[in-house]
């Protein structure tokens, strides 16, 4: 038996002109209906083994709308990647140092490149340059090595290659590693030497950084300092202010803001300041109010990209407002904006969300047949998706899956993998997934710890939950010792 759409949620697409209403626009695209529970089928592209009988679901997930309406595309073959002729002499070229260091920067090998450049400096040939410098920390922030990239950067005293940009590098590497204090006394020290001034891509670093670790107060302070020294903002750092206001909940000040834009000359509203504040929005779950800006930022000439109607995706994703999701999905195509792999993840989810493996299978074919590339959260969405439509067999089939396409597992990946042991009761799989995890270097969350423990707690292995719960404290304790200071490791 078909599920059909709820009454209760009729097809309603954000107002704005440019949407397609949903009544008399789908004619041309195919309506994905989501069988019962007892007729799931499993597509024989992702196996051959016969579907177990699926978990009985929560009665619950009825009063959702299970039904999701998007264009089928022709499906057309995945590109390969050319092999690299090999040359036909077979010649050996010997490689100098700074390339094989550079090779090193490249392959993001961090401890080598550290005693590759050591050994560089040594050589009567060496030069200091400052671009070299700059891929170094550049490359130790990325890593997670802000404080060896201070000690690197002292030794730029040394050879005379200070310079604002390395300061708002190091700032950066600080930043990216969630060390906003340090950050803030490196742009001090800064403010000290007359010839490495910060400027406004520093500032921008910083406000970047305290947005993201919530410290609104501080977005404002260092945006006053940065107009009380006569640097001129620009529309990033506009954007990054309406960002600070709207996450602390100050939308009267965020409005003051973007007023203050449509009126400049020098500072005009971008796509970018329309991403930024229905973005907050979507985060506050306030559909009604980002719907309004969005049509207020239409309505000022500023033509949405593919990144604003992911925004949209993910807004209605959460909601389970299916009906514009498809309205967003269809105005995509109509404005020949392909969809991408954050597209493709909303529709995988909403499917997942309510087990609707079928479907989900469906939706992920067309991703690949159209050449997209699955990401992590792909394939912790099909994982989440099997696990709720008690599909066990197939969560351990899309591991293998992920291995073969190469997708980053980290810790968001093998916690939905744990979860969906947990849930089907496999403790054995379950622990042999926590045991990858650690040989892989994947660091286990709170999550990761709370989700192990309630399935022991439920097969009543009280021993096991006090062992977790010690190596829990001790990694909690090996956290706080990374965040101090290491010794050099320069000769």
């Amino acid at each position: 038996m078909l599920l059909s759409l709820s009454s209760s949620i009729l097809p309603s697409p954000i107002p704005h002109t440019k949407f397609p209403t949903t009544q008399g626009q789908f004619s041309r695209v195919t309506r994905f209906s989501v069988s019962a529970p007892s007729k799931i089928t499993v597509s024989a592209s992702s196996t051959r083994r016969p579907a177990p009988t699926p978990k009985t679901r929560n009665p619950k997930d009825k009063e959702f709308s299970q039904t999701l309406f998007f264009e089928v595309t022709e499906k057309k073959p995945i590109k390969k990647k050319k092999r690299k002729e090999k040359t036909k002499n077979g010649k050996i070229w010997v490689h100098t140092l700074p390339e094989v260091l550079s090779y090193h920067i490249h392959k993001k090998d961090w401890i080598i490149v550290l005693e590759l450049f050591d050994m560089l400096k040594g050589q009567p040939y060496y030069q200091p340059r400052k671009d070299t410098y700059m891929k170094l920390i550049v490359l130790l922030g990325k890593s997670g090595q802000p404080h060896r990239a201070h000690q690197l950067f002292n030794s730029i005293h040394e050879d005379g290659c200070e310079s604002t940009e390395l300061y708002t590098a190091l700032i950066a590497a600080y930043c990216q590693n969630n060390l906003v204090d340090e950050a803030l006394l490196i742009l001090d020290e800064m403010m000290k030497i007359p010839h490495c001034q910060p400027d406004i891509l520093t500032y921008s670093t910083l406000m970047e950084a305290l947005v993201g670790a919530l410290k609104f107060e501080m977005v404002v302070l260092v945006y006053d300092k940065m107009v009380e020294r006569s640097i001129i903002p620009n529309t990033l750092t506009q954007n990054l202010l309406l960002t600070g206001y709207g996450k602390d909940g100050k939308f009267d000040q965020m409005e003051k803001v973007v007023s203050s834009m449509m009126e400049s000359t020098t500072c005009k509203p971008d796509v970018w300041t329309m991403n930024a504040v229905i973005s907050v929005f979507r985060d506050k779950g306030q559909i009604d109010m980002m719907e309004k800006w969005y049509e207020k930022f239409c309505s000022f000439g500023i033509q949405p990209q593919r990144s604003t109607f992911n925004i949209l995706m993910g807004a209605y994703c959460k909601k389970r407002m299916y009906d514009k999701m498809s309205s967003v999905m269809q105005c995509m195509r109509k404005e020949k904006c392909p969809w991408t792999t954050p597209t493709y993840n909303f529709v995988i989810e909403a499917f997942a969300a309510v087990g609707d493996a079928a479907n989900m299978e469906r939706a992920f074919d067309q991703m690949v047949a159209e050449g997209l590339t699955a990401d992590t959260k792909t394939f912790c969405c099909l994982i989440n998706g099997y696990a709720n439509a008690g599909i066990f067999y197939k969560v351990i089939s899309s591991v293998s899956l992920a291995e073969k396409f190469q997708i980053h597992m980290n810790t968001s990946f093998y916690n939905a993998v744990i979860s969906a042991c947990a849930n089907e009761d496999s403790l054995i799989e379950m622990e042999r997934f926590f045991e990858r995890m650690k040989e892989k270097e994947c660091q286990p969350d709170n999550t990761t710890y709370s989700v192990m423990i309630e399935a022991y707690r439920k097969a009543s292995m009280n021993d096991k939950i006090y062992y977790l719960m010690q190596e829990k404290q001790m990694m909690l304790s090996d956290d706080k010792n990374l965040n101090e200071p290491q010794e050099t490791i320069f000769g």
